[in-house]
C-alpha cells in the first residue's frame, strides 16, 4: 500500500503535466503583439486627428473630371443639335445623372467635414453646436470667430439671424470653453474653408442641372420646378428610375426621419420629401397639404413618363398637370353648399299603397297592448305597487289590483270588431226586407209544449212589447199565449 507521501508526489507530477508549457505562451503573446500592432495603422486613419484622412472627395478623380465638364457645360451653354438624338444616349443627359449622384456625395462629405469642425471647436466653445445646425452655418460662424474670447468685437450680421446672434453673443460671455492652440485652430480653420468650397461646388452642380432639366424633364420641370426635380432625378438614380417608380415612392424622395425627442408629431410633416420644397405644396393650406402632397406625386410620375419617352418636349403636358392639380387644390378649399329647405312634398290624391281591411285590423288587435298590460306599466302617485316577489322584488304589477277588489285578473270586454261582426251577421241572416228562405218552417220543436208553430220574423222583435205565438199540443187543441 502506497504512503501518504508517494500519492502527494503522483499528485505533483499530473499538475505538471496539466500546465502549459510557458515557451508556448510566449508565442502566443508575440503572435498577439504582432496583430494589434498590425491594426494599429488602420486605427490612427480613422481619428479626426488629420482632415485629409476623413474627407478625400475632393482629391478624388471623379470629382476633378465632374466639375471640368460642369465648367465646361456652363461656358459653352446648351448644344441644340444633340436634341433629336436618344435621352440616354446623350452625353449632357449622362452628366446630369454623375451631378446629381455627385451632388449626394458632397452632402455626406459636408457632413463628415461638419463633424470634425465640431469635434476640434467643441473644446473652445461647447455650446455653439446647439445654438447653430446648419453645417455651412456652423463652419462660417466657428471661421469668424476663431480663438476670439469677446464676440462682441466679431460682427456676425448676415450670417445669423439677429435673434440667434443675441443668444450666442450672451452663451459666449459664460462659456466653460479655453482657447485653441495654433495648430488646431489652424486645422479648424481649413475644415471649415473646405466645407464652404465644397457648398459653392455643390450650388454649381444644381445650377448647371436646373438649368438643363428644361431640356431633359421639361413636363416634370413644369409640375415641380427645376431645382425639385433635379433633385428627384438625383435621388432615384436617372429620369427612367423615377418614371419607373411608383407615385407613392415618389412622395418619398429625400425625407429623413424626425427625431422629435418627445415633443408633439401633431404640427410635423411626415412621409414628406423634397415635394414640400415646390411652390405648390408651399401655397397649399397645412390642412390639404397631405391630399396636395399625394397629388403632386401622382402627376409628377407622369409628367417623368412622358418626358422619360421625350413624348413631349415643349412642356405642355407638364403645364396642364399643373393647372389640373391647381384646380382640384381650389375646389378642396371651397365652403360646402348652403343646407336648403327641404320643401313638403306634393299633395296626390291618388290611394295609398298601404294595406288595409280585415286582415289589417285582426293584426293590429293581435299585437296591441291589452288592458291587463297597460295598467301593469301605469303606476299610481304616492301607491307602492305590488310585485311578484314582494318588498319591491321581481316583476312589478303597477295599478293591478289596486281598485279594491283584490284581483289581478282584468275581465275581458267584448272587442269592437266582434261586436261589429256580430251586428253584420245577424243582419245579413235576419233582414229588415221580410224575406224568408224557402227552407224556414213554422214549426219548432219543444221540450214542453211539444210541436209549436212559431213565426220566424218574430225573432227579432223578442225584445219588443210580446209576440204573439200558437203552439199545436198533444190533445189536438190550439191555444194562444203572450210571451214577454
Amino acid at each position: 500500500m502506497a504512503s501518504l507521501a508517494d500519492s502527494f508526489l503522483a499528485d505533483l507530477d499530473e499538475l505538471s503535466d496539466n500546465e502549459a508549457h510557458p515557451d508556448d505562451e510566449d508565442l502566443d503573446a508575440a503572435a498577439m503583439e504582432e496583430d494589434v500592432e498590425g491594426d494599429m495603422p488602420d486605427i490612427e486613419t480613422l481619428n479626426y486627428d488629420d482632415l485629409d484622412s476623413v474627407s478625400k472627395l475632393q482629391k478624388t478623380q471623379r470629382y476633378n473630371d465632374i466639375m471640368q465638364k460642369v465648367d465646361d457645360a456652363l461656358e459653352k451653354g446648351t448644344d441644340i443639335s444633340s436634341h433629336g438624338i436618344v435621352l440616354e444616349d446623350d452625353p449632357e443627359y449622362q452628366l446630369i445623372v454623375d451631378c446629381n449622384a455627385l451632388s449626394v456625395d458632397i452632402e455626406n462629405e459636408i457632413i463628415i467635414i461638419h463633424n470634425f469642425i465640431r469635434d476640434k471647436y467643441r473644446l473652445k466653445f461647447p455650446e455653439l453646436e446647439s445654438l447653430v445646425h446648419h453645417p455651412i452655418d456652423y463652419a462660417r460662424v466657428v471661421k469668424k470667430i476663431g480663438n476670439e474670447v469677446d464676440l462682441t468685437l466679431v460682427d456676425l450680421d448676415g450670417l445669423l439671424p439677429s435673434a440667434i446672434i443675441m443668444v450666442v453673443s450672451v452663451t459666449a460671455s459664460t462659456t466653460s470653453g479655453k482657447p485653441l492652440s495654433e495648430e488646431s485652430l489652424q486645422k479648424t480653420i481649413d475644415a471649415c474653408d473646405r466645407a464652404l468650397a465644397l457648398d459653392l461646388a455643390k450650388k454649381k452642380v444644381l445650377d448647371f442641372v436646373e438649368s438643363r432639366m428644361g431640356y431633359i424633364a421639361p413636363n416634370l420641370s413644369a409640375i415641380a420646378g427645376t431645382a425639385v426635380a433635379a433633385k428627384l432625378m438625383g435621388t432615384a438614380g436617372g429620369l427612367s428610375a423615377l418614371a419607373k417608380m411608383p407615385a407613392c415612392n415618389v412622395q418619398l424622395l429625400g425625407s429623413k426621419k424626425k427625431t422629435l425627442a418627445g415633443f408633439s408629431t401633431a404640427a410635423s410633416q411626415f412621409r414628406v420629401g423634397y415635394l414640400e420644397q415646390t411652390e405648390i405644396f408651399q401655397s397649399t393650406p397645412p390642412s390639404l397639404r397631405t391630399r396636395a402632397c399625394r397629388l403632386l406625386a401622382a402627376k409628377s410620375t407622369l409628367a417623368a413618363r412622358v418626358d422619360s419617352i421625350r413624348g413631349d418636349p415643349t412642356g405642355k403636358t407638364g403645364r396642364n398637370l399643373r393647372e389640373e392639380i391647381r384646380k382640384k387644390i381650389e375646389k378642396w378649399q371651397e365652403p360646402p353648399p348652403a343646407k336648403q329647405p327641404k320643401p313638403l312634398p306634393v299633395p296626390d290624391s291618388e290611394p295609398k299603397k298601404k294595406r288595409g281591411g280585415r286582415r289589417l285590423r285582426k293584426m293590429k288587435e293581435r299585437y296591441a297592448v291589452t288592458d291587463m298590460r297597460k295598467l301593469a306599466n301605469r303606476m299610481q302617485f304616492g301607491v307602492p305597487e305590488e310585485s311578484s316577489l314582494g318588498d319591491g322584488l321581481g316583476e312589478g304589477y303597477g295599478m293591478l289590483g289596486q281598485a279594491g277588489s283584490g284581483k289581478l285578473r282584468v275581465s275581458i270586454g267584448q272587442s269592437n270588431l266582434a261586436a261589429k261582426v256580430a251586428k253584420k251577421f245577424k243582419e245579413k241572416q235576419y233582414g229588415s226586407s221580410g224575406a224568408t228562405s224557402g227552407l224556414t218552417s213554422s214549426l219548432a220543436f219543444t221540450p214542453v209544449q211539444g210541436i209549436e208553430l212559431s213565426n220566424p220574423q218574430a225573432h227579432g222583435n223578442q225584445l219588443g212589447s210580446g209576440m204573439q205565438s200558437t203552439y199545436f199540443s198533444e190533445t189536438g187543441t190550439f191555444s194562444k199565449i203572450k210571451r214577454m
